[in-house]
């Protein structure tokens, strides 16, 4: 078996470059994709907590359905239930959404 020595020259450099390139616009559009909409959801999220006040109905994680009656620094006390006798306390990382209390009862 004959094999010829392989001649570097310069057209193999740019090679490394484009691939570099490649994987520079990569990231860049994994960024857009997926990073950035969620730091966006995150802000959402953020705000709506720092809005939550008692009375406003929310959805938590688990997928019940309650009132804020009570709130305190990183915990809520939510009301469950028809009866309005089930109140227990919650995290506020576990509200998804809030709908605010209507202001004409």
């Amino acid at each position: 078996m004959n094999f010829s020595p392989v001649v570097l020259t310069g057209a193999g450099t740019s090679g490394i470059f484009v691939l570099i390139a490649y994987i520079a616009v990569f990231a860049v559009l994994m960024y857009f994709l997926s990073v950035r909409p969620q730091k966006k959801r995150q802000k959402t999220m953020d705000a709506m907590i720092a809005n939550l006040a008692v009375g406003d109905s929310i959805l938590t994680t688990s997928g019940f359905y309650g009132v804020v009656i009570d709130i305190a620094e990183d915990v809520v006390i939510v009301e469950f239930g028809s009866d309005r006798h089930c109140r227990i306390p919650m995290q506020k990382e576990a509200i998804v959404s809030v709908e605010k209390a209507n202001d004409e009862e």
